[in-house]
């Protein structure tokens, strides 16, 4: 299957050009097939009340709903990059894109909320095989600057697509079920695996090495377990579970570590980790990609709770990022390659920051759509900025038949940083906003009126306390009155926490990052060290 409408034999093999035949068509098919995990990973969250209401769904199945393709797309991208590397990156991609179509439709028309959770899970793996290898492909059937820019177009994309999922799926909802937003993926998948059979190329720099299956299986539990932590740390009475998964995943980290040290072919080798273009820029990219998501995440609930935005309208306020990602990229290519993967993603970072300080002294009540545009617009600008020499640092400091791993490091990078920060944002988000209701109580006339119970609900979340609102018309004004400056007090911990954590990443890579004569230099050895090293075919 994976030589199928492959092109003839010199244009997989031959290497003497910057990029493979039909170049256009081939990273337009790569594209595509990534563009598949960006956008379902990102359509779900706006139908979940829907789908709360079509099924009575507890708390806990709608996070399971929403988590449930990040989940099976993080836990597996190691495994099946490595399995990509050595069985063809090409015949992954066609199964993947293939198996993404049944999947898709069976979380369009599930019959239950638990077989739409599992439709997502197994979504999320056929995804596993699709994304890594995307990025995997192009590294290897573009050098030079041709590469930059292919990774350039295929992050800007990308990342676009994700950005604008919730625009979709808010214009879906308006005339259609919940279902609608499962569907939207299936004929992009067709379009994708047709693309792909005509026009990309096989066998370029894979691996002969067997893969190491057991490192495999405990990467699936560890990551795994780790996604689930995060995201069930900020579910209210979920700590027990959050705590066991979080022991299950660090448990399973020291396990792994052990096997890729005595592996004879570590499915993750840990001396080309160690490398400072890779592990910084592994690092870089989670912060950055954390940050999109965290203000995405932040953000919308801050456009409909507070502005009063639609859901169409919140969705369409994140077009200033998705475009500004999408033009920066070309740019963000050239400066890679003149100035160095360093100076791009410090300048990115800049971008990342500015982008929060703007939400944290401009996003108030009464906000204009200008104010809300330009501190999206300043996100997007960074991220456009930083994800190209994130990219382009982890696929150059690898080895030819390591690119799955790199691939895979760069999709862990979306949904750990995506995980991490909304985790992290939602938690100070609802802190903040309880202690500011409770202060909001304590000084109010009425205190001494308001039982235990409704305080509880009042000070859970803003959806809560707008419930006690229509219980008591009489007070409805105040209570969402104080509701709306309670998020603002909350956001703005959010937001402030957004600011250390840019902050915290700028100095790494400034600190740990190579200059650009300096990273020439290590990955031109690394380049000669790998080359040289048994087993490694090129």
């Amino acid at each position: 299957m994976a030589e199928m409408g492959s092109p003839p034999a010199t244009a997989t093999s031959d290497r003497a050009t910057d990029s493979p035949a039909r170049a256009p068509l081939v990273l337009l098919a790569l594209i595509l097939a990534a563009a598949i995990a960006n956008l379902n990973l990102a359509v779900a969250n706006v139908a979940l009340p829907t789908i709360g209401a079509a099924f009575d769904a507890s708390q806990t199945q709608l996070n399971l709903t929403a988590v449930g393709y990040s989940l099976g797309l993080a836990a597996s991208v190691l495994y099946l990059g490595a399995l990509g590397d050595r069985y063809g990156r090409k015949l992954m991609l066609l199964l993947g894109a293939l198996a993404s179509i049944p999947f898709g439709l069976l979380a369009a028309f599930a019959p239950s909320i638990e077989v739409l959770i599992v439709a997502r899970v197994l979504g999320g793996i056929a995804g596993g095989m699709c994304y890594p290898t995307t990025l995997a492909l192009i590294a290897a059937l573009w050098r030079g600057a041709g590469r930059t820019r292919a990774i350039a177009l295929w992050s800007a994309i990308g990342a676009a697509v994700a950005s604008l999922g919730p625009l979709l799926s808010g214009y879906l909802l308006e005339t259609l079920d919940w279902g609608s937003v499962f569907v939207v993926t299936v004929p992009l998948a067709v379009i994708a695996f047709v693309l792909a059979l005509l026009f990309v190329p096989a066998h370029i720099n894979e691996s002969k090495a067997a893969v190491d299956n057991i490192g495999g299986i405990i990467s699936i539990v560890m990551v795994g377990a780790l996604i689930l932590a995060i995201n069930f740390a900020v579910v209210p009475d979920s700590t027990t579970l959050a705590v066991t998964l979080l022991i299950v995943a660090l448990a399973g980290a020291v396990v792994f570590v052990i096997r890729q040290r005595r592996a004879r072919n570590p499915l993750y080798d840990l001396h080309i980790a160690a490398r400072p273009p890779f592990w910084v820029a592994a690092v870089a990219g989670i912060i950055v990609f954390g940050s999109l998501m965290g203000a995405m995440f932040i953000g919308q609930q801050f456009l409909q709770n507070v502005l009063g935005y639609t859901t169409i309208q919140a969705g369409a306020a994140i077009l200033p990022a998705a475009i500004l990602m999408v033009l920066i990229a070309p740019v963000s290519a050239r400066m890679v390659d003149r100035t160095g993967s360093r100076t791009t993603l410090l300048l990115g970072y800049g971008f990342v920051f500015l982008g929060f300080l703007t939400m944290l002294l401009l996003w108030h009540e009464g906000s204009a759509y200008w104010q809300v545009g330009l501190g999206y617009a300043l996100v997007g600008a960074g991220v456009g900025f930083a994800q190209t020499p994130a990219a382009h640092s982890l696929t150059g400091s690898v080895p030819p038949t390591r690119l799955g791993m790199a691939s895979a490091t760069a999709d862990l990078q979306r949904d750990l940083g995506g995980a991490l920060m909304q985790s992290i944002f939602g938690a100070l988000l609802t802190a903040g906003y309880a202690a500011a209701f409770t202060a909001a109580i304590g000084a109010s006339a009425d205190a001494t009126t308001v039982s235990s119970s409704v305080e509880s609900e009042l000070t859970k979340s803003f959806d809560s306390a707008e419930a006690i609102a229509k219980q008591y018309p009489q007070y409805a004004d105040q209570i969402t009155a104080a509701a709306k400056e309670s998020f603002l007090a909350g956001d703005q911990w959010a937001y402030t926490a957004g600011l250390i954590a840019v902050l915290i990443g700028a100095a790494l890579v400034f600190i740990f990052f190579p200059r650009k004569d300096r990273e020439s230099a290590l990955v031109a050895g690394y380049h000669a060290t790998d080359t040289a090293a048994p087993g490694q075919t090129t």
